[in-house]
């Protein structure tokens, strides 16, 4: 007897049956992982992976904002031959990684893998190792090329603050626009990323004439990305969920965190939630936490200044 397939392949293979018998249309909404969960039973998942497995063989593509729709055509209209095929030899390093970008910044970064992209660009998927030795390899350069980004002005500002904070900013951007970066970013085990050296560098420098030594200026830079990076890891979860659902952070939570029942005991948990002018803005409190930051920082250095002199 043979074992059955993982519940997330029967998922996709219902949802694949009603696709080829036209229950669903090109355009029309598949079940989000929400409805999957309670019409199959499953966990959420489970309900991912078979929605992964749908985009991966072309049957489904994401819509910012609507969900996850019915292509127009299944993966064989994907195939590319003759002469619509684009040249091997035409493949760069820039137009794999920009490509592999484009996948991450619109789907997530789990949708992006080699077999994607060559689907993408229309070649063979073995084409790309000769430019991308391996996946670990792709992330570098993604990486890489998405801090490149940041325009650190020369000169720079004055003052060790007024750099510290636009470096933070800049980093938040970045990450703002590539919701994929700040979880692939790695702390403890940092991946040598050339422009995210030079960023390094640049705050490192940013604290020139103070009392630090430079083992403490690593600790404020590595303090300071935390704080971006912390903040910036949940944006690709929230655009997934957007994705999914169709609304935002704020509309969930105006809906009662999804029907949740609040305990007895919050009192003034229940008053922040009826309250109608509020709403999480991330770029405000990141604005408002920097700020905490910084001045946390300030206090630190005129104790240090002081204890030095």
């Amino acid at each position: 007897m043979t074992d059955p397939e993982p519940p997330y392949r029967q998922v996709a293979a219902d949802i694949r049956r009603r696709i080829e018998t036209g229950d669903l249309a090109p355009g029309d909404l598949v079940p989000s992982a929400r409805q999957i969960t309670r019409q199959w039973g499953v966990a959420i998942a489970t309900a991912t992976k078979a929605l992964a497995v749908l985009r991966r063989d072309g049957l489904t593509t994401v819509r910012p904002g609507i969900g996850t729709v019915v292509t127009g055509a299944g993966p064989v209209a994907r195939r590319r031959s003759g002469p619509e095929r684009r040249d091997v030899a035409e493949l760069t390093r820039a137009r794999i990684v920009a490509t592999a970008i484009g996948i991450a910044d619109t789907e997530g970064i789990a949708e992006v893998s080699m077999r994607r992209i060559a689907a993408e660009l229309g070649v063979a998927t073995m084409s790309l190792y000769s430019h991308v030795p391996s996946k670990d390899d792709l992330t570098l350069f993604m990486i890489d090329f998405a801090v490149g980004t940041m325009p650190l002005p020369v000169p720079p500002p004055p003052g060790w603050r007024n750099r510290l904070e636009l470096a933070a900013r800049l980093l938040w951007r970045v990450c703002r626009r590539h919701p994929w970066l700040a979880p692939t970013m790695s702390l403890t085990r940092p991946q040598p990323a050339m422009n995210g050296l030079r960023f390094t560098e640049w705050v490192l420098a940013a604290l020139d004439g103070t009392p630090l030594s430079m083992s403490d200026r690593l600790h404020v830079h590595l303090l300071l990305f935390s704080y971006v990076r912390g903040l910036a890891t949940g944006l690709e979860a929230e655009a997934d969920a957007q994705r999914e659902t169709g609304i935002t952070g704020n509309e969930w939570m105006d809906r009662g965190f999804g029907g949740a029942e609040l305990p007895p005991d919050v009192p003034f948990f229940e008053q922040l939630v009826e309250l109608d002018n509020f709403d999480l803005d991330l770029d405000r409190l990141f604005g408002f936490g920097l700020d905490r930051l910084l001045d946390g920082l300030a206090v630190y250095l005129d104790t240090r200044t002081a204890t030095a002199g």
